[in-house]
């Protein structure tokens, strides 16, 4: 089928880059009209959104990646995700008077991981220089960038209480007392210093490799870490408890981590390969949501239909409740991953997919985890009890207050591929360190206080993250690089992408511009980590008749207003080289480049 599209699917031979930002999109494709390859570029384009979108990520955030190399022909992921401090145990944050971790202040925060994800792809996987990549972030933060409308009204809404509680972030987001327009040119000299700083430190070494490992050394054992050391041992800070708190991060903390290369988990579906993150993050519940839709036949489904929203809804309430079970880190938990993709399993499973909307959490029972299973329902009975409600207003997008993500994809000449989900460390998240010009994450809300869980808080434990990048890839030698923010969101608006580009042939704009929509049914990753059963926000858009099928099955409909639903990217290579490129009209942000 042919639909209306915003914009053209872009296409070309050399490159295609595609980001949440159209500078930093820009920015990425210098890269490779320097003789760079799609790794170099993921990293500058990484660099310079931490800047130009600090609502969105920051360096000291976390960053999983999917990539690809023509040289080896394998998919990797590449985890930036830090792990909780060696201070980071049950019993120290129950003896703060906590039941559940918040979501910001210093106690939410783990090892920032981003740095060294980043580091690392362009050491192992990339060809130009520290200098390369890092100065066009410099540039933008020691010269201006024109402010987002939305970090400003971000920033406007966290005016009071940056004020009187968070006095350094005050200092640097209000510089007059207000917050900057949109639109204006805004500076962030101190950050701009510390990478000029960090990169002198890294060229006093000769060779791009003893560089890149001086860098390292600097963010994670050297002047970086020793300044965040210094902060938090004195900063006791208001966070979303209503109570002022220490951290429990330390440079010994950051000293003893490094940023791994991992296999990624994967799935066949309709002769692709599709590649998630293991189950440290939400990623494999797009594997589970396909495992269980490839006995249905989607093609012959409307892909606006109440048909094709129902199905893929139900399946996802199914996938999601598995997540709240058994995804955790692999390192300190069993996880049944290969029984939760089995064919066998999923057979059972899709026989709950109903003509009736569910209003059930319903993981499935895997032999040997029947505790796993029932402790995690008392759990989440347990929280909605708390709360006094099950409902939590959503948003096509987090709310400002919150935070959410950034996502790019880029495909080379060459045929190497990145799909990279960078976040946390917004500037809603932590305090911002006085002395380096970024804040830090807030990853640790994703654990639960509650022991003997996958996703229980642990030292030296990886939150299981929302984020999550996709490589798909064809047994004809198509493949396709895809990914979006939104939380735990992020996986359901790939999903209904992914479906309608391979069943109803609709090219990589026109799969995103369709109107888009999720479930809240399970619970939220995020503070204060409440759930919505029977939701489906839906944009308005859809059609008219979708929308009271939906209804008359049984679905709480959430309509949200068009082209305000999912931050969608994708890049696509053909088998016969042909690059493909696109980007979300939603926010008049992302943009796709390429030629």
């Amino acid at each position: 089928m042919s639909t209306f599209t915003t914009r053209p699917e872009l296409l070309g031979r050399f490159g295609v880059v595609t980001s949440t930002h159209w500078i930093a999109t820009a920015v990425g494709m210098s890269m490779l009209e320097k003789g760079g390859n799609a790794f170099d570029a993921a990293v500058a384009t990484g660099f310079v959104l931490q800047v130009i979108e600090p609502h969105l990520n920051g360096p000291g955030g976390d960053m999983p990646a999917l990539v690809y190399s023509a040289a080896t022909g394998k998919v990797e992921v590449i985890c930036g995700q830090g792990p909780a401090p060696a201070g980071a145990s049950i019993e120290h944050y129950r003896a703060e008077g906590l039941d559940i971790i918040p979501g910001d202040g210093l106690l939410a925060t783990v090892v920032p991981g981003a740095f060294d994800g980043w580091m690392l792809m362009l050491r192992d996987y990339g060809s130009l220089t520290l200098r390369q990549v890092l100065e066009p972030a410099i540039y933008y933060a020691s010269q201006g960038h024109p402010m987002l409308p939305r970090v400003s009204q971000t920033i406007a809404e966290m005016s009071e209480f940056f004020r009187t509680e968070w006095p350094s972030s005050y200092a640097l987001w209000l510089p007059n007392g207000q917050a900057p327009a949109g639109t204006s040119n805004f500076t962030n000299p101190t950050l701009a210093a510390t990478w000029t700083r960090l990169l002198a430190e890294a060229e006093s070494r000769s060779g791009r490799e003893a560089q890149i490992e001086a860098a390292r050394d600097a963010f994670y054992r050297g002047f970086v870490a020793e300044e965040i050391d210094s902060f938090l041992r004195d900063a006791e800070v208001m966070d979303a408890s209503g109570s002022r708190h220490r951290g429990v991060l330390t440079a010994d903390d950051m000293a003893s981590w490094s940023a791994t290369v991992e296999r990624p988990a994967s799935h066949d579906y309709h002769d692709w390969t599709i590649y998630k993150t293991d189950a440290w993050g939400q990623g494999p519940v797009l594997l589970q949501s396909l495992a269980l839709l490839s006995g249905i036949d989607i093609a012959a489904m409307d892909p606006t239909g109440p048909d094709f929203v129902h199905v893929v809804v139900e399946a996802m309430k199914l996938a999601y409740a598995d997540r709240e079970v058994y995804y955790g880190d692999p390192e300190f938990s069993q996880i049944p991953l290969e029984t939760l993709l089995s064919p066998g399993y999923n057979d059972a499973r899709r026989g709950l997919i109903g003509t009736r909307a569910s209003m059930e959490m319903r993981p499935g029972t895997i032999p040997g985890f029947e505790g796993l299973v029932d402790r995690t329902r008392g759990l989440i009975a347990g929280m909605d009890g708390r709360h006094g409600v099950v409902f939590e207003p959503t948003m096509g997008h987090l709310a400002e207050e919150r935070g959410d993500t950034v996502h790019i994809d880029v495909i080379d000449r060459w045929g190497n591929m990145v799909s990279v989900t960078p976040s946390g460390g917004w500037l809603q998240s932590s305090p911002i360190i006085p002395t380096l010009g970024f804040c830090l994450n807030s990853r640790a809300q994703m654990f639960w206080l509650t022991p003997d869980l996958p996703s229980s808080l642990a030292p030296g434990k990886r939150p299981r993250t929302t984020l999550t990048p996709s490589i798909a890839r064809h047994r004809d030698g198509a493949a396709l690089a895809f990914g979006t923010p939104g939380g735990d969101q992020q996986d359901q608006w790939q999903l209904s992408f992914f479906l309608r580009h391979v069943h109803h042939g609709l090219n990589l704009q026109e799969a995103i511009d369709l109107p888009l929509f999720h479930t809240a049914h399970f619970p939220s990753s995020f503070y204060p980590r409440l759930r919505q059963p029977g939701n489906v926000m839906i944009e308005s858009s859809a059609p008219a008749a979708t929308l009271d099928a939906l209804a008359a099955r049984g679905h709480k409909l959430e309509l949200a207003r068009p082209w305000t639903v999912g931050r969608l990217t994708a890049a696509r290579r053909d088998a016969d080289g042909l690059l493909r490129a696109a980007a979300t009209p939603r926010l008049m942000q992302a943009y796709a480049a390429g030629r």
